[in-house]
């Protein structure tokens, strides 16, 4: 850790990287601990103030991830959040109990204490069950709920909320953590995306021997073309050997457009058409966890045949990022698995290979800004999230090549009309689901019985959450009448306005 910077110990929440990447936004570096890391450990950082996480248990749990929190407060000045701070209570003689009334969503905090600066009432997101039903010895309740729930707790060393104000739906959330590093625990800057960057080429150069070779797996997207482009730069050419796949999930004419595009940025790709193989092992399968397990298996094939065009490698490279990991597998702490992920869980022992994901602690945003400082070009940057499971998981309901071709025909035309219009840059990410549901229309005075497509666009800043774009009736309308006279097959057009959460971005 560099000095100053803050250990955040994870619970479980799925937000915790959320904290981190506040923190960084700030200038101040941070790392990620598991909950049980030994105090010395922690000490040997030299941490200028410790977080401690939100997560999904109750403190007194048989199983509940438990810390030493006065053993914490000696090392350094700490925050608890939501998870964290009931610890904080019960940790230093508080009394935690189940709530009456479990707040969840958005609610009313209001202060009796000013800490610095603050406000006295806002808006916040909570998710908790339990409640402090008295102070630890020597704290003091300086905020309350809407249902008159202790909010923050401030004693000797510490302050604790049971709020999130690391997620975007806090009002003033980014202040009341700016108060905490820059007032309560007097940090310094010290951290920035070129720090970053410079981190993760120092770190691969010593993971990775200058006679090693590296099996880079690209997907077309932001994060394995930074991947690919960070390699080259910490390594080499040679060293670095891409493979993009036509899996037949891509979009249409994807795999020529993105081939070109790596040809432009100067790097080592070798393309390989495997969408037999792929569209045969997921031939009428319908279950979205099935799917992203056979595409899993059936990448693990193609890289092994893949050997035979780029020669013998040690290391196999992913673009894998951090809301891929929090919904698939628990890193630090106790979080929930969401969905599983084709490349999150390590390598089957038989490939033979290494793994390296420079970005597992990242989040899109920040991939962008590292990207930049690579000098790749903003087209390339801004290209929408492709989850790697591709348009299986946009296609609900069993797999056919036929519906696949619809699906990629509906896709062209929203995503070119996105970009006719200059709203493609406005939106997070935008995709086309085909639902397994036909219904009765009328096209050319003749009855239809055809299949309805599901229109999504989000916004976001991290992917942890988003909102639904509020797009134009005209353009709507425009869109769907150009969906339903060109695409056969599509005889109605739907919008999601679904926001994350409660629901994720993808629809599988």
């Amino acid at each position: 850790m560099v000095n100053g910077g803050i250990a955040i110990l994870d619970f479980g929440s799925q937000y915790t990287q959320l904290i981190a990447r506040r923190c960084r936004e700030m200038g101040i570096y941070s790392e990620l601990l598991r909950f049980n890391t030994p105090l010395h450990d922690i000490a040997a950082r030299k941490p200028v103030a410790i977080i401690l996480s939100g997560g999904p248990n109750s403190v007194d749990d048989a199983d509940a991830p438990i810390a030493d929190v006065k053993g914490l407060l000696q090392i350094a000045p700490t925050l608890g959040i939501c998870y964290g701070m009931q610890l904080l209570a019960q940790g230093l003689g508080g009394t935690v109990e189940r709530a009456a009334k479990r707040e969840y969503g958005f609610n009313t905090v209001e202060w009796h204490e000013k800490l610095g600066s603050w406000r006295a009432s806002q808006k916040v997101w909570m998710s908790h069950g339990d409640v402090i039903t008295k102070a630890p010895p020597g704290a003091r309740v300086v905020a309350t709920s809407g249902n008159d729930h202790p909010a923050a707790l401030v004693g000797n060393g510490f302050w604790a909320v049971q709020f999130h104000p690391e997620v975007a739906h806090t009002e003033g959330g980014t202040d009341f953590l700016r108060e905490f590093l820059f007032g309560f625990c007097k940090a310094k800057v010290n951290w920035a995306s070129g720090a970053i960057r410079d981190h993760l080429i120092a770190d691969i150069q010593e993971r990775v021997g200058k006679k090693e070779r590296v099996l880079c797996a690209l997907s077309g997207g932001v994060d394995s073309t930074v991947v690919a482009t960070l390699l080259t730069k910490a390594l080499s050419y040679d060293q670095v050997n891409c493979v993009f796949v036509d899996t037949g999930l891509l979009r249409k004419n994807e795999f020529e457009n993105v081939l070109k595009m790596y040809a432009e940025l100067g790097l080592n790709v070798h393309g390989y058409d495997a969408r037999k193989d792929f569209l045969a092992q997921l031939n009428g399968v319908e279950d979205p966890e099935q799917k992203r397990k056979i595409i899993g298996r059936e990448f693990i094939t193609v890289f092994k045949k893949a050997f035979q065009k780029v020669g013998e490698c040690q290391w196999l490279a992913q673009g894998t990022l951090y809301p891929d990991v929090i919904e698939s597998v628990s890193p630090r702490g106790t979080s929930v698995t969401i969905k599983s992920h084709h490349n999150v869980g390590g390598l089957p022992k038989d490939l033979g290979l290494k793994l390296i994901e420079p970005l597992r602690e990242l989040f899109k945003d920040e991939v962008r800004r590292i990207g930049a400082d690579l000098e790749i070009p903003h087209k390339f940057l801004w290209r929408h999230p492709f989850p790697g499971p591709g348009l299986a998981i946009r296609l609900i309901g069993p797999i056919n090549e036929e519906d696949l071709n619809i699906l990629k025909e509906v896709d062209a035309i929203y995503i070119g009309e996105l970009e006719k219009n200059g709203l493609y840059e406005k939106i997070w990410q935008a995709f086309c689901v085909l639902l397994p549901v036909r219904t009765v229309g009328v096209q050319g005075d003749n009855r239809t019985y055809d299949k309805v497509v599901a229109l999504r666009a989000v916004t976001s800043s991290d992917g942890m959450t988003a909102d639904w774009y509020p797009f134009d009736a005209k353009f709507m309308a425009h869109v769907s009448n150009r969906i339903t006279n060109e695409v056969r097959g599509v005889n109605r057009v739907v919008y999601d306005v679904t926001s994350k959460p409660p629901g994720t971005i993808e629809w599988e």
